[in-house]
């Protein structure tokens, strides 16, 4: 066996890969959202900033709206988006920005 025909074997086992991927497109944007939201998911309970965790809880929540797309269940992926997306995590981050205020003061309790 020489060392054309392994560079040969190894040429055409990339391209059957190459070619399954791009037959099953769909199935690789899945697996990538899937890795981001669980990516996204670790960092919102090990962000050390709660407002981080705070938009990261956001991505999390367009992932599950962007597989409500890939499951052609349109109306709930918008719903998705306004609802949490749009105003929970809004929420979240206003109410966050609001109260740190007052604990971040430096001095201590601050009734000053």
């Amino acid at each position: 066996m020489g060392i054309m025909e392994i560079l040969n074997d190894i040429w055409n086992g990339f391209s059957d890969l190459m070619g399954y991927l791009w037959a099953n497109s769909d199935l690789v944007a899945f697996v990538v959202l899937a890795a981001i939201a669980i990516a996204a998911a670790l960092y919102v309970v090990t962000a050390k900033e709660v407002v981080h965790s705070a938009f990261y809880l956001a991505l999390v929540f367009v992932c599950v709206a962007v597989t409500f797309f890939f499951l052609e269940a349109e109306f709930i992926g918008v719903i998705q988006m306004l609802v949490y997306v749009g105003a929970i995590t809004i929420l979240f981050a206003f109410s966050i920005m609001l109260t740190r205020r007052y604990i971040m003061r430096p001095g201590g309790d601050g009734d000053e």
